[in-house]
């Protein structure tokens, strides 16, 4: 997820989130948006159209074979893989046909200021329009997940992460949620809040695959793990390096023009 209303690791995005959920826990819109999110599925086959089988073409079975051991078949990580990138594909069509009479924004209308968080710090439109591209692509998952995945997943979970002990552990939405309303928001500082986390049991501690939608702005831009700064526990670090190290497994990007592969 982005980070770019992150002050002292995570006080301001905090204040401002838009959705939160666990293992397979609600994410409610209204019924336009999630009739939208419906319809994501579709632009899956124009996806897999464009490239070879499904059993040659697969990220996820090249970078996360584990995933092939759990779905039993290239074709079902193929469908889970092209079905998620419609995802991305559908929220970005949305929110540009909702903002921008269906055409992408500029980089001068990205780059423009809407508003300030609580640290100060520019809300740009790029950052507004991530987030209510993440809202859509984030309902579309769950429903493709409810339907492919076989065991369980979490949405936007939240987890406190201690690198040097190398001690992981879940934050509940409700626990979350009290500290936000409380303004401690520093309890919650070096916490990730990754996307989506594929678990392969009830360990929801560990990842057979962590997932990032992201959304550049302009849209000619390439898609980037975010770096923690020099006042975060994981300095030197971007979001995928962090994911990797405190729940295991591979983490991706997913892009509406690509999937990346954190190294």
């Amino acid at each position: 997820m982005p980070l770019w209303f992150v002050c002292m690791g995570v006080a301001c995005a905090l204040l401002t989130a838009c959705v939160s959920g666990s293992a397979h826990g609600a994410l409610r819109l209204d019924t336009h948006t999630v009739g939208n999110a419906r319809h994501a599925a579709a632009l899956a086959e124009g996806i897999s159209a464009q490239g070879a089988t499904r059993a040659g073409a697969s990220i996820l079975v090249q970078y996360a074979p584990i995933m092939l051991a759990l779905m039993q078949s290239h074709n079902a990580v193929g469908e889970l893989e092209e079905r998620l990138k419609a995802c991305a594909v559908h929220a970005d069509q949305q929110g540009n046909a909702r903002f921008f009479n269906n055409r992408p924004p500029t980089r001068a209308e990205c780059l423009e200021e809407l508003a300030q968080d609580e640290c100060g710090r520019p809300i740009t439109r790029a950052m507004r329009l991530g987030q209510q591209k993440h809202v859509l692509a984030l309902e579309c998952a769950r429903e493709v997940l409810e339907e492919l995945w076989p065991a369980p997943f979490s949405i936007e979970q939240r987890y406190r992460f201690y690198p040097t002990a190398r001690f992981v552990e879940t934050i509940s939405p409700e626990k979350e949620a009290s500290i936000i309303a409380q303004g401690c928001t520093e309890q919650l500082w070096g916490s990730i809040k990754p996307d989506i986390v594929l678990h392969t049991d009830r360990n929801l501690l560990k990842a057979a695959l962590t997932l990032d939608f992201k959304f550049p702005c302009p849209d000619t831009n390439p898609p980037r793990w975010t770096p923690y700064g020099d006042s975060s526990p994981h300095a030197g670090k971007d979001q995928g390096g962090v994911y990797k190290e405190a729940l295991g497994g591979r983490a991706m990007m997913i892009s509406p023009r690509e999937i990346v592969v954190s190294p």
